[in-house]
């Protein structure tokens, strides 16, 4: 048919889509065609086949989420669909029947996230876009549905991204089963990836991180479905990359990792250096990947080997090995002859490899040049050549390196282990795809022939699905023909086979490759379709796989298969003493089968040959015969049972290009791997039947446009077939099932051509008539509107033109009273600019005479200072010359005489030589010597004598010396103070005639200014009336300035009051998402209780446990309650079944210091909004005191004195206050952060700041008013003028407020106005000079006291700092003290935290017992006191009896009265017996049903009963009683809570009781705030006794729980409602149709019975709203309650909307926007309007809009960009790239517009999450509601059972 689209193959682009120029008859040799580029084609037909190229679907069909879902079944059509997915939606995943298809999109995306999770946890597979998250879940379902194990069978071609998809799989199945909370086994399996990826994966030419072998994890799911362990097989390590690399590959990671790390200490001894130095690493030329760091990914590999409990031992040990591989490929040898070699002596790469390795340099250097040869007879011992020895090098590598990947392959699974009992399990198989390179050898033979056993599997489980399908619908089967590869799998596997001949020819002991290939041919060559030889090879074989064919060389398949490695060579590796080594070939002494090998969870890839046993010599040579492929089958027979005793699932990846470039779609490589993976082999089995499928509903709904009025019929079914005979008159294109009608390839299309046509048609009429209807009103509207406009315009005219003449006769009179003000006011402002002028000029020259003379005068004065110290300088320096001149002669004289003394020394000596003979005179001068030493002996004695008679006299002559000394001091002080009085005499006179002189210059200056003064007031007159000008236009400036400081200050307070709003609800949301954790983990611990006493099931006698509610409350929040408890602590310690066991103490205290920071927080950004409003209505006032400033200067002084000194006086008493409460501090808890003695610190602190912050500036104003004073009392002083005038500009410059400038500048104006009689008296007796030294010392005194002020302040601040700084040392040591805690084991950490909560808790009550005998006493006094004033009252009233006078008695007659019984006046309270609690808190709390008894009840009833009964215990002064009823009452609703935690009316009729005892608490608690609400009545009812401001902490926190847990219950109710009733179900009818869908259904969004729908959404909400109005709930609590269902509803809808690409439509938009006016209209009803529940619907109502709006042009992109505010960008683009056409007359979104919408929003600052946290809870507030109930007046019904209760 002319006009009809195709497709024709094309050698570039696979398939190119064209149209029919003219119609097709039969016959035609060729069919002319035009391409979409406009190119005319003429298209020849196969003359042999004639077949007609493929037709293409109607665009409507294109892009949709399954294959199976088209019309047209075939090659092009499944190749178009997934490229415009790809490319234009940026959708990488589609379905095709059972299998999903993913294409690797080379780039990151965000659609992995845990929200993305969430979203499809639960949900049915059709529902959601196709996603790897929904196959997962799907098996997830599945195994829990049907108790069956299911398999994720993931393949693909190297680079498609199966590694990936299957980490994706394993990640989704550790989130969604809740396994977390235990042993984190899903860590342990994600944590075996980085292992697994760093020894089996590594670089090809493909894929940077290819898979080198295949493996099968098996993920343990116990009975409730949590992953409890794992376990993975291994197939087919690629051993032979170890040794050898092909160009731009790399080996293993693990070795590069290795050398990348090998300057860490740790690996110092492994001798490693560079992968350029490697022979193993450097052969491909790229040791580098882009982007990846092999020492970060090293560090990666050993975080997970640690976490699956590989020790540090180990670890090392494992990289010993792989360094000891690279280390064994570069040992070389040298050839000796042609048949022996050798190695060079001290080889360094070998002498390593055996120092790793731990065995003997000799043995190991022998036998990698030897092997030993063993007949019958004997054993030769035989050389080898260098070829030989080099493979056998190579060899032993590879097997070395097999042994280490499956001992770790093993330690894996152990850790991976679980002890517990495995219910089933969810296989994950990542396994390699269809693989044919340029040269393909043995590896690429067991992979194909892997993919040929699982394309096998697949088939028939597509064909079997599709039996079943027709089975289930009844419909006839007839046998689809499908590719059958079994032949394939029997050439290769059969006898005789391909396999079974390889190990024939390893058997044979001269077999070889030639050998084998001949055999190969002779065998079935021409006897086998699927085999053939190449032409011009006789080494090579072609076989035909079900992908495509492929050729074979043989070269090297014997020595593959084979796996051989010399037995001495692994004997002496097994005599290493490295311990570790010989653990890896262990199992080599073990009997090998294939059931051994599978049941350690692995495949075992070789067996290195040992020696047979004694025994059984037979046995074990054959088993170690077995060859690598007879292995392989084995495991992949192993692994075909376990996928078919499984439920199978199936992931194709796909690679789009191999240059790895994002979101590109090269068509070649696309329709190569959809051939090999069997995706066109699904679409050829479906299309072969019946591809498209629609339910009757769904078919009746979509195509109810073709059917006349007349044809529809009550019976859906029989209505379809009634249309369907009349529209498609060939019956065999369709199928009637039970529930399904079955329609051929091409049906559908042809249906949607006859729907697509009516509705055109339809169309037309339409837009005919409302076209013309349209341009008749709008001729009418145009009509009327020309006649008014015309009527105006001519009104309008002539008002004009009278206007014009009043304005130009008044423009006359203005312009001449204008000029002539302009004239005069420019005059007057040249006056007084020049008299202004004047003044300053002659001020500036006397200023610069002053400062002449006074700098000539100090010069002088330096200079004879400078002078003098010359002269002395000059003098001091002569002296020291003198003295060095004298000091230098004297030396000289001195040598000299030295001199002389030498020589006469020198003479003696010569002369006793030379007068030897004088020695006889010398003996008789020497007799005279002893005579004359007698006589001097005599002498001495005598002189002795005399000595004494001498001191005598001495003595009495010095103490008459010392008195006359004292007398001569005496003088001598006397004549000093003679001297210094005549000097200060002389001093004195001198000051005298200076001060005479200065009075006289003084006196002659005053005379002088006396008449300057005159002319200066004259002056000063002028300038006053130009300062008053001035001052007029600098108010009006100032005003304007004001009211645009006041006009930004409140944008800026009402910023920043909104974000601290935001602030403070984000920080209150994180303090409730606290509590939520706090009570799931008492929750944990209560059930963890629960289970040890059932497993125990061991009952003490006596033993009566504590709820641990009870006991987390005590310890948390009620301190006061311990204080009667401090006097068991013995006892408790003695019994320790009787202690209350608490929570795990170091999670309690985290988050006891979580909270306390919380408060903190909160408080601090409470007072920075206090202080930001106190900041506004503090400039305001000023700006409303500035008028009433001026005048009255010195009593303004007076004031700002008086104000500073009180200011002082409170400052001190704030600090005091301050001192007392931390110095009567009971508890660590008063000075934690958010405490009140720490918020008072922190109060005065700020205070303080801001008090000298203002003290500051009023100093700067009162000094600047002094310095204006000064200047108008002394303006004839220059020097003062000179320095008031500087101290003022400084001033000035101070003050940086713009108020504060004002302000001085008027009070320096003000004081500029003397009067002419004060200029007069002004220096009478020297009056200046005592002002201006009065003013100086005022001034002076102001700044001491000042500075006193302020060091006192910073002294008490640092005080403050110190103590702040103790506080801080002291929560340091106690988190120290809970670090250390945290690192002992479990019970002895509980029993430490125990150890030191009880002695904290102790010295706590023994403080509270002091504070408490404290306030008993004052209690007592003022009891006394109350007495007295009683007795006081009693007597006044018994004194105004006796003041009425007798005669007012009498007179009243006196009559017989019945006297009836006075009813008693009730006060408002409830008594009961202490041992009735537990029946108290029985009936009202634990056995009170809210749909029972609770129905009839005033609301709120059991809160007034337990709060009147608190009053009772209050009125009673009893602590323990009114402790116990509140902490019974506090566990009583958690267990209730706890046990029907999933009621709606229960949960409701809790929170609404909660919030109105803790109203109740607050109410009448006695403080101002509360009290102000009440009625007098109500105020006589207020709590006497206790303060339970603790306790309503405690309940506020309870009631955020109860909300909390209100929420999680409306939101499980509401879940299942949404989808269906907000997006599926059509709610206008007949707007949208449904859409053809594929064989993954999604929900039928028709209003099946069953289904939900907006109403049943509305009638839940409605219920909701009826409940919580019973229960008496607040009006503003409600308000929040709708908000958050509102925006559940609002998230899970949009949430839906981004992941189904079937709901974004116009229609559905349309939908939508209905759904939510209706949603709108019930908050109307309900009065809801203010309460937010609107505002969380705006993105989703922006999603709705954004559906509907044009999406062409770039207007319509910046319209789409200001609509879409609420949502985010990434929103946005996900809705743009969903938007599908329902109906042909819609037009998909062009990529170009897409592309505009994300530049225009590039800036847009939001968060990149796609969805929205469905979960979040919005933080609750609880505002106080008084109660106008009168307590007095309550009832309390019989129905309660509490008749043991009394009133009061």
């Amino acid at each position: 048919m002319q006009f009809a689209r195709v497709w024709i193959p094309d050698p570039e682009e696979v398939w190119r889509s064209a149209e029919l120029l003219r119609d097709y008859r039969p016959g035609d040799k060729a069919l002319l065609l035009r391409l979409e580029e406009g190119k005319d084609l003429e298209y020849r037909l196969d003359p042999k086949t004639k077949e007609l190229p493929h037709l293409r679907n109607p665009d409507i069909l294109v892009g949709e989420n399954d294959l199976t879902a088209l019309s047209y079944l075939h090659e092009p059509a499944v190749l178009h669909n997934l490229r415009v997915r790809f490319i234009d939606s940026k959708l990488i995943y589609t379905y095709c029947g059972i299998v999903l298809v993913a294409i690797n999109p080379y780039e990151q995306l965000p659609i992995y996230g845990e929200d993305i999770i969430n979203a499809y946890s639960g949900q049915n597979m059709g529902d959601m876009d196709p996603h790897i998250f929904a196959v997962a879940e799907e098996a997830y379902k599945q195994m829990a549905r049907d108790e069956r194990n299911q398999s994720i069978i993931v393949s693909g071609e190297s680079g498609a991204g199966k590694t990936v998809s299957a980490k994706y799989a394993m990640r989704y199945f550790a989130t969604v089963s809740g396994s977390a909370s235990e042993a984190n086994v899903e860590e342990k399996v994600l944590a075996s990836n980085p292992i697994m990826e760093s020894i089996g994966n590594a670089k090809t030419t493909r894929n940077d991180n290819s898979s080198r072998f295949g493996k099968y994890i098996e993920i343990g799911f116990d009975k409730r479905y949590r992953i409890i362990g794992a376990n993975m097989r291994t197939y087919l390590l690629e051993k032979s990359r170890v040794v050898f690399q092909a160009e731009e590959e790399r080996n293993y990671h693990i070795f590069y990792q290795l050398c990348a790390s090998a300057k860490s200490p740790e690996f110092k001894m492994l001798r490693l250096g560079t992968a350029d130095s490697f022979h193993y690493t450097k052969q491909g030329g790229s040791p580098v990947i882009e982007g990846v760091d092999d020492a970060k990914e090293m560090a990666h590999t050993r975080q997970a080997c640690s976490l699956l409990g590989i020790s540090e031992s180990y670890q090392m040990g494992i990289f010993r090995i792989l360094a000891g591989i690279l280390h064994l490929g570069n040992v070389g040898f040298t050839s000796r002859d042609s048949d022996s070699c050798t190695i060079p002596p001290k080889h360094e790469p070998l002498s390593i490899f055996c120092d790793l390795m731990g065995v003997d340099y000799e043995e190991m250097c022998h036998w990698l040049c030897h092997r030993k040869l063993a007949t019958a007879a004997e054993t030769y011992i035989k050389p080898i050549s260098k070829l030989q020895a080099t493979n056998a090098r190579d060899a032993l590598a590879k097997h070395i390196y097999a042994k280490l990947f499956n001992w770790i392959v093993d330690h894996v699974n152990q850790a991976l282990h679980s002890a517990v009992k495995q219910h089933s399990f969810i296989g994950v198989l990542d396994i390699y795809g269809f693989e044919t390179f340029e040269i393909n050898s043995f590896e690429q033979f067991c992979i194909n022939y892997a993919n040929e056993k699982l394309q096998q599997q697949f088939n028939m489980h597509v064909f079997k699905l599709e039996q079943e399908e027709y089975m289930k619908e009844q419909i006839p089967w007839t046998l689809i023909d499908f590719y059958d590869n079994q032949p394939c799998i029997n050439l290769i596997e059969s006898k005789l086979g391909i396999l079974d001949l390889l190990d024939e020819e390893c058997k044979m002991p001269k077999g070889t490759d030639d050998t084998w290939a001949q055999k190969l041919y002779n065998t079935h060559l021409n006897k086998c379709a699927l085999f053939e030889k190449p032409r011009l090879s006789n080494k090579a074989f072609i076989i035909q796989h079900f992908a495509d064919k492929v050729e074979y060389q043989c070269e090297g398949f014997l020595e593959k298969n084979k796996d051989t490695v010399f037995e001495e060579q692994i004997q002496v590796l097994k005599s290493s003493k490295f311990k570790m080594l010989p653990e890896l070939f262990q199992d080599d002494e073990k009997a090998i089968s294939p059931t051994s090998a599978m049941s350690s969870g692995r495949t075992p890839l070789s067996r290195a040959p040992s020696k047979p046993t004694k025994g059984r010599p037979g046995q074990m040579a054959k088993e170690h015969k077995k060859t690598v492929g007879h292995q392989f089958r084995n495991s992949l027979h192993l692994l075909m049972e376990t996928l078919n005793a499984t439920t199978p699932h199936y992931v194709r990846c796909i690679k789009p290009n191999d240059f790895k470039f994002p979101f590109t779609f090269d068509e070649k490589r696309a329709v190569q791997q959809l051939r090999a993976c069997g995706v066109l082999e699904t679409i050829r089995i479906s299309a072969a039947g019946f591809p498209s499928r629609w339910t009757y509903q769904e078919f009746f709904s979509r195509y109810r446009v073709l059917m006349k009025q007349k044809d529809v019929l009550g019976d859906r079914k029989q209505t379809c077939k009634n249309v369907l005979e009349k529209l498609i008159l060939d019956k065999d294109k369709y199928q009637f099932g039970k529930t399904k009608i079955f329609f051929r390839a091409g049906q559908v299309a042809y249906l949607e051509k006859l729907r697509a046509d009516k509705l055109r048609a339809a169309c037309i009429r339409i837009q005919k008539t409302i076209r013309g209807w349209l341009l008749r009103k709008k001729y009418l509207r145009m009509q009327r509107a020309a006649v008014t406009v015309q009527r105006y315009v001519r009104g309008y005219q002539a008002r004009c033109y009278v206007k014009f003449l009043r304005r130009t006769k008044a423009a006359t009179a203005v312009q001449k009273y204008w000029r002539m003000y302009v004239i005069r006011r420019r005059y007057k402002m040249k006056q007084a600019a020049t008299l202004v002028l004047q003044a300053y000029l002659r001020g500036y020259l006397a200023r610069n005479r002053y400062h002449k003379m006074l700098r000539e005068h100090k010069a002088v004065i330096i200079q004879k200072w400078v002078r003098g110290w010359l002269a002395r300088t000059r003098y001091s320096r002569c002296l020291h010359a003198i003295i060095y001149l004298q000091c230098c002669f004297r030396r000289m004289m001195a040598k000299r005489e030295l001199k002389k003394l030498k020589i006469e020394a020198r003479s003696v000596e010569r002369y006793k030589k030379l007068h030897i003979g004088m020695e006889n005179k010398i003996m008789q001068l020497q007799r005279k010597v002893d005579e004359q030493n007698k006589d001097y002996k005599c002498l001495m004695e005598k002189l002795t004598s005399l000595e004494g008679t001498y001191n005598s006299e001495t003595e009495k002559l010095r103490s008459d010396l010392e008195r006359l000394q004292l007398s001569e001091e005496e003088a001598k002080v006397a004549t000093g103070r003679v001297l210094s009085l005549q000097e200060e005499l002389a001093k004195l006179r001198k000051d005298l005639e200076q001060t005479r002189s200065e009075k006289k210059s003084i006196e002659e200056r005053a005379d002088k200014y006396k008449q300057e003064t005159e002319q200066l007031v004259s002056n000063l007159k002028d300038e006053n009336t130009l300062l008053k000008q001035e001052k007029e236009s600098l108010n009006l400036l100032i005003v304007e300035q004001a009211k645009e400081m006041t006009e930004t200050m409140e944008k800026k307070l009402v910023e920043e009051t909104k974000q601290l709003e935001l602030d403070l609800n984000d920080e209150r949301l994180r303090y409730q998402n606290l509590l939520n954790e706090f009570s799931r983990l008492e929750e944990r611990y209560d059930d963890l209780k629960e289970e040890m006493t059932l497993m125990m099931n061991v009952s003490k006698p006596g033993h009566k446990r504590t709820d641990s509610t009870h006991s987390s409350n005590e310890s948390e929040y009620t301190f006061s309650s311990e204080i009667a408890e401090t006097e068991d602590v013995p006892s408790r310690m003695e019994e320790p079944s009787e202690k209350k066991v608490p929570l795990d103490m170091s999670l309690f205290l985290k988050l006891q210091k979580r909270v306390t920071e919380l408060e903190q927080e909160k408080q601090v950004m409470q007072d920075e909004l206090d202080r930001k409003e106190e900041l506004v209505l503090r400039s305001k006032a000023k700006e409303e005191e500035r008028p009433q400033i001026r005048g009255a200067e010195l009593e303004y002084e007076s004031l700002k004195r008086q104000e500073l000194e009180s200011e002082n006086k409170k400052l001190k008493n704030e600090l005091n206050e301050l001192r007392k409460a931390l110095s009567e501090k009971g508890a660590p808890e008063v000075t934690a952060p958010g405490a009140p003695a720490y918020r008072v610190l922190m109060e005065q602190l700020t205070s303080v700041s801001e008090e000298l912050d203002v003290r500051k500036e009023e100093v700067l104003i009162l000094r600047s008013q002094l310095v204006s004073q000064k200047e108008a009392v002394q303006p004839k002083d220059d020097k003062n003028t000179m320095t008031d005038s500087t101290i003022l500009l400084e001033d000035v410059q101070k003050l940086k407020d713009k108020g504060e400038i004002a302000q001085a500048y008027i009070g320096l104006k003000e004081t500029n106005r003397p009067s002419a009689l004060d200029c007069h008296e002004l220096n009478e007796d020297g009056e200046l000079w005592l002002v201006y030294e009065g003013l100086k010392q005022a001034n002076r005194l102001l700044e001491s006291q000042l500075q006193s002020q302020k060091r006192s302040h910073e002294n008490e601040a640092e005080a403050l700092r110190g103590e702040i700084q103790s506080l801080k040392e002291e929560n340091n040591r106690q988190q120290q003290l809970l670090a250390q805690n945290l690192q002992l084991p479990p019970e002895a950490r509980i029993e430490a935290s125990l150890q030191h909560e009880i002695t904290r808790l102790t010295n706590e009550n023994l403080d509270l017992m002091e504070q408490l005998e404290k306030q008993d006493k004052t209690v007592r006094k003022l009891k006394k006191q109350l007495k007295v004033f009683a007795k006081k009252i009693g007597e006044l009233e018994v004194g105004q009896m006796e003041n009425i006078s007798p005669g007012q008695i009498i007179d009243e007659p006196i009559r017989p009265v019945n006297i009836p019984r006075k009813e008693k006046d009730f006060q408002g309270m409830l008594e009961y017996k202490k041992e009735d609690e537990q029946k108290l808190v029985k009936n009202l709390i634990l056995e009170l049903k809210p749909r029972g008894v609770a129905v009839n009840l005033i609301p709120g009833l059991p809160a007034y009963i337990l709060f009147m009964c608190v009053r009772h215990a209050d009125y009673l002064n009893d602590d323990q009683k009114v402790r116990s009823l509140l902490t019974s009452t506090i566990n009583s609703i958690k267990k209730v809570l706890k046990k029907r935690g999933d009621d709606f009316e229960t949960v409701s009729f809790w929170l609404s009781n909660t919030c109105r005892f803790l109203h109740c608490l607050k109410q009448y608690s006695g403080e101002e705030g509360f009290m102000k609400h009440n009625t007098s009545r109500q105020n006589e009812h207020c709590l006497t006794n206790f303060d339970l401001a603790e306790y309503r902490q405690v309940l506020s926190d309870l009631a955020i729980q109860i909300y909390q847990q209100l929420v999680r219950v409306l939101e499980n109710i509401l879940q299942p409602m949404i989808v269906s009733g907000m997006l599926e179900h059509e709610t206008i009818q007949g707007v949208s149709g449904v859409k053809p869908t594929g064989l993954r259904k999604r929900t039928s969004s028709i209003a099946d019975e069953g289904t939900y729908t907006l109403d049943s959404i509305l009638r839940q909400l409605n219920s909701f709203h009826s409940v919580m109005c019973q229960h008496g709930m607040d009006p503003e609590l409600i308000k929040q309650v709708a908000k958050q269902m509102f925006y559940i509803v609002g998230a899970v809808t949009l949430n839906n909307l981004l992941l189904r690409k079937d709901m974004c439509s116009w229609s559905k938009g349309m939908q939508i926007r209905y759904n939510v006016s209706q949603l709108e209209e019930w908050l109307r009803d309900k009065n809801l309007m203010n309460s937010g529940a609107k505002e969380t619907l705006e993105p989703l109502i922006q999603a709705a809009q954004l559906l509907q709006v044009k999406k062409k042009t770039d207007d319509d992109a910046e319209a789409i960009c200001c609509m879409c505010n609420a949502l985010t960008t990434a929103q946005i683009v996900k809705v743009l790239n969903l938007y599908t056409p329902v109906n042909e007359f819609e037009e998909r979104v062009s990529v170009s517009f897409i592309r505009t919408i994300q530049m225009r929003l590039r800036d847009r600052k939001d968060s990149p999450q796609l969805l929205m946290d469905a979960k979040h809870i919005f933080p609750v507030t609880f505002p106080f509601n008084p109660s106008s109930l009168a307590l007095e007046t309550i009832q309390i019904p019989a129905s309660l059972g509490l008749g043991f209760i009394s009133r009061v």
